[in-house]
């Protein structure tokens, strides 16, 4: 049966980020949310009654529902790929949140499972779809800073068990830093720069075990799996290179430092974490001839204006593609990338040695300018390849 207008989405996992999504999607009029699950279907009960959607129940009647065609899996970092591997084998298209998983092994199968199937995989994070990242994007493509040559990327705090009821699970394997914020930064650094090349890293842990602070299960003790404190040494197959700090071991706050230098000028992004709100995209010039110290630094500004949409905008993408062809931004390749990055990362610390990271991605495409998630697009669309 060809499908036309709106595309029908499913959500598996009713958690805190599922909040962030359904702000969103339930806003944009090219897709629509027809069901719900969570393995607590008491949770995706009330989450269905909160956004007005019509279904909710367990993540296998989303699976058997014919009116979802985009499966949303939001579950634990370890169950991606089983759950997106199930999502694709019910004849669903699927959008991952990040990272698509936690082995390269598992991950390349995913991806190989769904080119042989014909379906669509995406993986978060789809903030560099944002406003402020595809602008700044298109400015360094279009020679804004000349040619760029390095990046510095920081994301400092001292950890989620600060806020997060059950933050045990961003301790574990396939968590901490690296593979909880990591995402944003090498997935932006990939867009931006282009595929990764290798890497080199250090990596440490300031404890064994933490306490949850928050929630009902406060003062309960957790083992700490992962280095929560990673300097990492990037180059590109471009040429060029990034030092990034990912760290949950600093008492200092700092977060979304993304700074790109090439030969005229450096440009100031916004946290990666985002989708381009937060402070002005900023181009900061060399100093000319008759500088005197101490100076004022001159800045540029690129843009300064709040998003006005965020997570959702990688679904709404795949959704457009699905019905009018062509390819999807966010996907399943470059999500294997930036995993096959961060694994060589952890390999990295163990060997204190460089690791070549194998993989590789094409070119990745900007949105349109005319790019308007609000915008009625789908009415008589049919499905596309």
């Amino acid at each position: 049966m060809t499908r036309t207008g709106k595309v029908g989405v499913g959500f598996i996992g009713a958690g805190m980020i599922s909040e962030q999504y359904l702000t969103n999607l339930t806003r944009f009029p090219d897709v629509e949310v027809v069901r719900i699950g969570d393995i607590d279907t008491e949770r995706a009960a009330a989450s269905a009654a909160k956004w007005g959607v019509a279904a909710s129940g367990t993540g296998d009647e989303v699976l058997a529902d014919p009116d979802v065609e985009i499966v949303i899996n939001l579950t634990l970092p370890a169950t991606h790929v089983e759950v997106s591997t199930a999502a694709l084998r019910a004849g669903k298209h699927v959008w991952s949140e990040k990272p698509i998983g936690v082995d390269r092994g598992s991950a390349a199968e995913l991806v190989a499972l769904a080119e042989s199937l014909g379906l669509r995989l995406g993986i978060a994070p789809d903030t560099v779809l944002g406003t402020g990242w595809q602008t700044a994007k298109r400015a360094i493509e279009a020679g804004a800073i000349g040619t760029p040559l390095t990046a510095v990327t920081s994301f400092q705090w001292q950890g989620p068990d600060v806020f997060h009821p059950n933050a045990s699970f961003l301790y574990a394997k396939g968590a901490g830093p690296l593979f909880d914020m990591g995402p944003y930064y090498f997935t932006a650094l990939v867009h931006l720069l282009g595929p990764i090349a290798s890497v080199v890293a250090t990596g440490s842990r300031s404890r064994d075990t933490r306490q949850l602070v928050v929630g009902p299960n406060a003062g309960r003790e957790f083992p700490v799996e992962v280095p929560t404190h990673l300097s990492v040494l990037t180059s590109f197959e471009q040429g060029g290179s990034a030092q990034s700090l990912l760290s949950f071991d600093t008492p200092l706050f700092r977060h979304g430092v993304f700074e790109v230098n090439g030969t005229e000028g450096t440009i100031v992004l916004p946290d990666p974490n985002t989708f381009g709100g937060g402070h002005p995209i900023r181009i900061a010039r060399p100093l000319g001839a008759d500088v005197s110290f101490p100076f004022e630094q001159e800045w540029e500004t690129v843009l300064d204006e709040e998003p006005t949409a965020g997570r959702g905008l990688g679904v709404l993408d795949m959704a457009r593609a699905i019905r009018g062809g062509g390819t999807h931004i966010a996907t399943g390749e470059v999500g294997y990338h930036v995993l096959d990055t961060m694994v060589a990362v952890e390999e990295s610390v163990e060997r204190r040695s460089f690791v070549e990271v194998e993989s590789t991605v094409a070119p990745i495409p900007s949105l349109q300018d005319d790019f308007d998630p609000f915008a009625a697009t789908l009415s008589g669309v049919a499905a596309g390849v």
